[in-house]
């Protein structure tokens, strides 16, 4: 049979016989390839979709796009997803949020943080590799993972900055995920708050 278009769809010619509804079936099971697939989620998504071939394009109820990377696997690249939101994460005992609460934000394979931290006693933190908290599962990084934010400058401390380190599997000190805080400024005077902004990425 004839095809036409770049996805070569099937269309009978003068000599094909008359099967119409078997033309109308194969046209039809062609251009389904080229429409956007529907399903309420990811799940749904793996499950209907793993073997489907290179260039599917899937879509979610929430607006996600992928499109399939793989014509043997299920790989899939996210071409749109709505924005995740920001979301708390468990700070160390003795520590609480200052002005701005401490939240985490991923996006594909970046992490962001912001919010400030300061002792739930009103002391100076004063001890370098200071672990201030943990971030979720899904944001440890591979390898470890290190920033600069800000710190108070109220007192003996002069910098400003501080280094921001979170720890991944590899790291045997403390816990995949931990967050540390490291400073030079920070020991023997102590700061009265850190400020945690920044990002780091996580493949």
């Amino acid at each position: 049979m004839a095809t036409i278009g770049k996805a070569d769809l099937p269309i009978p010619g003068g000599g094909d016989s008359p099967t119409t509804p078997g033309h109308l079936a194969e046209l039809a099971s062609v251009i389904d390839l080229h429409l956007l697939q529907h399903v309420e989620d990811v799940s749904e998504r793996d499950a209907e979709f793993s073997t489907a071939p290179l260039h599917t394009a899937v879509t979610a109820e929430d607006g996600t796009l992928w499109l399939k990377t793989s014509a043997s696997t299920n790989t899939w690249a996210t071409i749109w997803e709505p924005d995740p939101g920001w979301r708390p994460f468990s700070l160390s005992s003795g520590f609480e949020a200052d002005q701005t609460d401490p939240e985490i934000k991923r996006i594909g394979n970046q992490v962001w943080l912001r919010g400030r931290i300061k002792r739930t006693d009103g002391t100076p933190i004063v001890s370098n590799a200071t672990k201030l908290g943990e971030v979720p599962d899904d944001c440890i990084p591979p390898q470890l993972a290190s920033y600069a934010g800000g710190s108070s400058i109220t007192g003996d401390p002069v910098v400003g900055v501080a280094r921001f380190e979170v720890y991944s599997p590899l790291n045997t000190l403390q816990d995949p995920g931990s967050l540390m805080l490291y400073s030079q400024d920070g020991d023997p005077y102590g700061f009265t708050w850190v400020d945690i902004s920044g990002s780091y990425w996580k493949d």
